[in-house]
């Protein structure tokens, strides 16, 4: 079966004073029609860079250097830039961290997701306002008719990101991406918000990517990648990275997630600069508690570590 969405091979350069340098290093993965994935890693690690660089909208510095971006089987890296427009928010939707900068301050609720609706069913008004109402229904906003003209301020934060969600589903997208929606909002709401995109992509048959730092959600979708420096360094099943995490830097993120009271326990060191990336070893040696020689001269592959595949030299068939 065709995954909805496809990266194969990305890799996503960032100019330097010494010449581009990767921030996404050759990231591949799928999410099928009805799966969630969970990206998590720390921060700088490249996860909205890559949610960025599916949408085609990477900042000026950044551009691809390789890869593909299939959805639907589509390659979206390939598009003009006309074409894309329609398939942005259309077969992609995307809910972003804080739904208050993603709103116009001072136009209505109901008429920024009726332009969606607009952009790409083309609609008449009525029709659109119609489909609007609607579509905030579904992402459960109470007495949707009634609060349609409200502008984005009159709003609690939950409310608002109802709002952002209702607008990514205006193109009935095939893949949702969602940038840490939940970032801004207290732990009730965010159950809620979560719960409520979770409903919509079994609903919907959505494809669904959560960018999270959060590892208790990560492990509660399908499928979890942890990305570390613009690796991909483990893919797991949710159940199984809840249970064994497998990559060194995956167990030290469980280990510290885990802790509760007392000192906590803490990963030594930082994450490689932009300019030290590229560089012909483990990106996570430097950090490591289990590195050894070849970690420092060689560039570890995704090799199978039971049920997951992890990038580190422990799990290589040779060292089996």
């Amino acid at each position: 079966m065709t995954p909805s969405l496809s990266i194969r091979g990305l890799t996503v350069v960032l100019g330097t004073a010494a010449g581009p340098r990767p921030v996404l290093d050759g990231v591949s993965l799928d999410v099928a029609a009805g799966e969630s994935r969970a990206l998590v890693g720390e921060s700088g690690g490249g996860k909205t860079l890559l949610a960025r660089a599916v949408l085609r909208l990477l900042p000026p510095a950044a551009s691809v250097r390789e890869g593909e971006v299939r959805v639907g089987g589509v390659d979206l890296l390939a598009l003009p830039e006309r074409e894309m427009r329609r398939r942005r928010g259309g077969a992609v939707g995307m809910v972003f961290q804080e739904p208050l900068s993603a709103l116009d301050p001072v136009r209505s609720i109901g008429s920024q997701v009726a332009d969606c609706v607009r952009r790409h069913a083309g609609s008449d008004p009525a029709a659109a306002k119609r489909r609007a109402i609607s579509l905030l229904e579904e992402a459960g906003m109470p007495r949707a008719a009634r609060r349609y003209d409200d502008p984005p301020h009159a709003l609690s934060g939950g409310m608002r990101q109802r709002v952002v969600i209702a607008a990514a589903l205006a193109g009935d997208p095939a893949v949702l991406i969602a940038d840490e929606p939940t970032s801004s909002l207290d732990p009730p709401l965010a159950s809620q918000v979560l719960e409520l995109v979770d409903r919509l992509r079994r609903d919907r048959g959505l494809a669904l990517l959560h960018i999270t730092h959060d590892l208790k959600r990560a492990a509660a979708c399908d499928r979890v990648s942890v990305l570390y420096a613009g690796r991909v360094v483990e893919e797991a099943s949710g159940e199984e990275f809840a249970r064994s995490p497998r990559h060194p830097y995956a167990a030290a993120l469980a280990d510290s997630a885990a802790a509760s009271g007392g000192r906590l326990p803490v990963i030594p060191g930082r994450p490689p600069s932009l300019g030290e990336r590229g560089e012909p070893r483990c990106a996570f040696a430097p950090r490591c508690a289990r590195v050894f020689s070849r970690c420092e001269t060689d560039k570890p592959e995704l090799y199978a570590a039971g049920a997951s595949r992890a990038r580190c030299f422990l799990y290589a068939p040779e060292a089996a």
